[in-house]
């Protein structure tokens, strides 16, 4: 199954293991006790972010390193950007017609209509 950085950021615990290992790289056993859940649900999380591109995992010695990669994030960013354009352009336009029809509510009073 292809997975996608939207899969990834959807649930609240991948959302916390990737703002835990946003700036240093943690190995497994560190990352799990950050949680109140298993180690095997901790784990199934850790794949899902890899799958996506937003982890990479490196052996050192013994121990299993998470490393973030912040860059998928974009993705993310380009989405939102693309809608916050469109909703601040609708946004703006609603204002400019609330503010005319205010103002012509204002002329018809005065003009007693």
């Amino acid at each position: 199954m292809r997975r996608d950085v939207f899969q990834a950021i959807a649930d609240p615990t991948r959302r916390d293991i990737i703002g835990l290992i946003a700036h240093r790289s943690l190995n497994l056993n560190t990352v799990a006790e950050h949680f109140d859940i298993s180690r095997p649900a901790v784990s199934k999380h850790i794949k899902i972010l890899t799958q996506c591109g937003l982890l990479t995992i490196r052996q050192k010695g013994r121990d299993r390193y998470c490393e973030a990669n912040l860059k998928k994030l974009n993705e993310v960013s380009e989405w939102v950007e693309r809608y916050r354009t469109f909703w601040t352009n609708k946004l703006d336009a609603l204002g400019d017609f609330l503010e005319k029809d205010i103002a012509g509510d204002k002329l018809d009073l005065k003009d007693g209509k």
